[in-house]
This record gives C-alpha cells, structure tokens and sequence, in this order.
C-alpha cells in the first residue's frame, strides 16, 4: 500500500511521537477533541515533545487551517489503543468553547474537517463513512469504521459536541463521496438533546453545545444547515 498526505494541509510538523510504519490498511476514522482552542502550531509544538508520547495525524485549528503532525503511512500516538492507531487515520480538532459546551468547534474547523475526512477517504478508498454510536462494532469497518477515544480510554474525548455530530459528519462526507443514502425520518426521541422542531427557525437547540443562549449561536449559516439536514430525515446519534 502506497500512503499519500493530504493536499488540503497548510502547515506541517512532524512529531517524533509514532510508530512507522502503520501495521494495517487505513480503514477508520477517529476524530478527537484537543479540549482547548489550541492554533495548529501550538498542538504541533506540543505533540514534538518526546516526553508527551501523544501525537496525532492531523490537526485543526479553530480557524480551519489543516496541519500534518504524523504522516498517514505511519501510525499516531493518540487513542489509548495501538489497535485502532494503526488502522485509523487520527484528527485532532480544536475547541472554541469549554466544557460546559460539550468541546464546541467552530464553523470553519467543522467544516475543514469535514473536507479533510472526505479527502481521506477518497485517496484510502473508503467507500463510505459508518457510525453506529456502538463500541461492540470496534474493528468491523463493514458496519462501522468510526471510533472515538472515550471507548478505549476514561476519556470525554471527543467531547459531547463532536461525538453528537458524528452521524450528521458521515451523512455529509457520504455525500461528497456520492454514497450517502436516503434514510427514514427520525422521531423526536431521536434527536440530540435540546433540539426541538423550532431549530429550523430559531437555530437555538444544537447538540452538545449551550445554544439555548442567544450569546452562544455560532455563525447562522452551518446552524441552519444542521437544522435543516436534523429535518430532513437522517438519523442523529
């Protein structure tokens, strides 16, 4: 297998934190959370500390910039689990709010991060992007070949943000891979927490985050389309 880098990055450092090369294909995805509004410099610096033992693929910062720590050919230090690193390309993503926002990102992070996992994707030739919010699944890449650190570690990582949103970022990159499917409606209990049929209109009810306060919507324009897509039927866990 021939590995290639992403040419969305936009800055790069190398981490001596790794394990080259990967022992097995890329056929996963874990998104993490940095738990801090963390510059893509700033998480680079961190993770070329030996003593830290922890690095990641990718990173994101808060304002979309792309950054390579670990190349794809080599396996991050990332997940508490040697199994699902060599196997799963690893994203670190920054946080624009704390904890009592369940690690919200920002916009422009979501967003590259959606493009940087399609980008992944397609160059690994994973087809499609499988969550099931079910840990039982781990390494069944056939019905599920997404996983987040909370599973094998005591960890809050992803934060409750991004493990909420992980259904809306597979249903979008399917997209873009031309793989996603029609899906039956979803009914009120199984929306996110906080969201109601009022989000189409008032944008205030966003999983994870504490967007009942009008001070905490971010900008209108990604709110709208997750209200939207929340609407359109597809399935939320």
């Amino acid at each position: 297998m021939i590995y290639t880098n992403s040419p969305l990055i936009q800055y790069t450092k190398i981490s001596p934190n790794k394990t080259a090369p990967r022992k097995h294909n890329i056929d996963t995805i874990t998104i993490h959370c940095m738990a801090g509004n963390l510059s893509v410099e700033t998480c680079g610096n961190l993770f070329a500390s030996p003593s830290r033992k922890a690095s990641s693929n990718y990173g994101i910062g808060s304002d979309g910039r792309i950054a390579l720590y670990v190349e794809e050919k080599d396996r991050s230090w990332c997940s508490s689990n040697s199994a699902n690193d060599h196997r799963a390309v690893t994203i670190e993503v920054a946080n624009d709010g704390g904890a009592d926002t369940g690690w919200h990102v920002s916009d422009q992070a979501m967003a590259s991060l959606i493009e940087l996992t399609a980008d992944i994707c397609r160059r690994n030739h994973i087809n499609e992007l499988r969550w099931k919010a079910d840990p039982s699944l781990i390494g069944q890449v056939d019905q599920q070949n997404m996983t987040v650190h909370r599973w094998f570690a005591a960890k809050a990582c992803p934060g409750d943000y991004l493990y909420h949103m992980h259904s809306y970022i597979a249903d979008t990159v399917n997209r873009k891979l031309g793989t996603a499917q029609d899906t039956a409606p979803i009914s009120p209990s199984a929306a996110p927490p906080g969201f109601s049929r009022r989000a189409h209109s008032s944008l205030c009810h966003l999983p994870g985050a504490l967007c009942r306060r009008p001070e905490n919507i971010r900008r209108r324009q990604l709110h709208s389309n997750l209200a939207e897509y929340l609407l359109s039927g597809s399935p939320y866990r």
